[in-house]
């Protein structure tokens, strides 16, 4: 267990402070008319996101200060948990459904999403794994395959609920992190294949999925139904051009863009700030994979760099598939933009993920 310890990376807690409070500014403006018509509380979302920013943030400084091996040894236990909660979300009048989907357990007047945090107990799990058996990596049998078998189980259970979109989130994250172990590329082609037959299945069992692919390829085949959030999305960038319409004057929130402050956020952001104020945001996100980068190469053993690769590859890509969804390049999904959209249980999760980053960088030898 490393002992050595040294100031947190504070370029990383700058990255992560700006992000957030251009986060808490921007569910603000992008809510503040449907919150004063459907709450009469134009603060209604940025009071809560306020709250959930603060509870966040005081887990980020307390997991900062905890020795990352704490995440080792309680690895097993904490994924338990995280499966127990997933079996509990799918029991009526337990889990709460939302948008077709029963992901949320009521905590009081909260609620809490326990796919999200199975995210970051799979990569601590994951990365105990990997850092014990990494010479077996490269066997398909004694590897591979039990390295990923845990995750699909996991998977599995998202998918009763259903939520493709965190799944998917996790699964990639998983799949970076074994590569980043040494898997071999020839492996990852042949469950390449039976992913691809795996989605297709997912697809075609489910109308509505189906219905995000067409829209996808050609939106404009049902305006009013399954094309029209991507639709009302390019409507929000396009005329937002190179600075934007002004913070604040956004046309698509004004009830043409369904919930806003939440996962098409960037939508509003675009429009809102324009080219100069996305590419402001996509520059941070760059800047914080290069901190996550440069600590997993900087951790003191194997453990704290796969924890390190899996919690930057677990950013990376949710932000890549939300981004990619707003702007047309990939069907939708319920994917939240990290640190910026309106959500409880997603912002705590970042923060806490970020928390962990943080204490891996105290050992770091950069």
């Amino acid at each position: 267990m490393p002992t050595k310890r040294t100031t947190p990376d504070l370029i990383l807690m700058i990255i992560t402070f700006t992000l957030l409070a251009v986060g808490l500014i921007m569910v603000y403006s992008a809510s503040a008319v449907w919150a004063e018509h459907k709450f009469q509380d134009s603060f209604f979302f940025a009071k809560r996101q306020i709250l959930f920013a603060g509870v966040g943030i005081v887990a980020m400084f307390f997991i900062m200060n905890i020795n990352y091996w704490t995440w080792r040894t309680w690895s097993k236990t904490i994924i338990i948990v995280c499966f127990v909660l997933l079996v509990l979300v799918l029991i009526p009048g337990i889990g709460n459904v939302r948008n077709g989907s029963r992901s949320w357990i009521g905590v009081g007047a909260f609620s809490i999403q326990p796919s999200e945090f199975m995210k970051l107990a799979m990569i601590a799990f994951l990365a105990k794994y990997l850092s014990e058996n990494q010479k077996l990596i490269t066997s398909f049998r004694k590897g591979l395959i039990p390295s990923l078998g845990l995750v699909f189980i996991a998977f599995a259970m998202i998918m009763l609920q259903p939520d493709l979109g965190t799944g998917t989130v996790m699964i990639g994250t998983c799949v970076v992190m074994i590569f980043i172990a040494g898997a071999r590329i020839f492996h990852f082609a042949l469950l390449g294949l039976l992913g691809v037959m795996g989605f297709v299945g997912l697809v075609v069992s489910a109308p509505y999925r189906l219905q995000r692919i067409t829209s996808y390829l050609d939106p404009w085949s049902d305006p009013l139904g399954s094309g029209f959030q991507i639709i009302q999305s390019l409507y929000a960038i396009g005329p937002g051009g190179l600075f934007g319409l002004g913070l604040g004057q956004s046309r698509q929130k004004f009830f043409y863009l369904p919930e806003p402050q939440t996962d098409f956020i960037f939508a509003i952001l675009s429009e809102e700030l324009g080219f100069i104020g996305g590419t402001f945001i996509l520059l941070l996100f760059s800047l914080l994979l290069w901190r996550g980068i440069r600590i997993a190469l900087g951790a003191p053993d194997l453990y704290g760099s796969f924890l390190a690769v899996g919690i930057i590859a677990m950013i990376a890509i949710q932000v890549m598939i939300n981004i990619g969804v707003v702007t047309g390049l990939m069907p939708v999904t319920g994917i939240t933009l990290p640190f910026l959209s309106y959500g409880g249980s997603s912002l705590t999760l970042m923060l806490m993920a970020i928390g962990v980053l943080l204490n891996i960088s105290r050992y770091s030898r950069y």
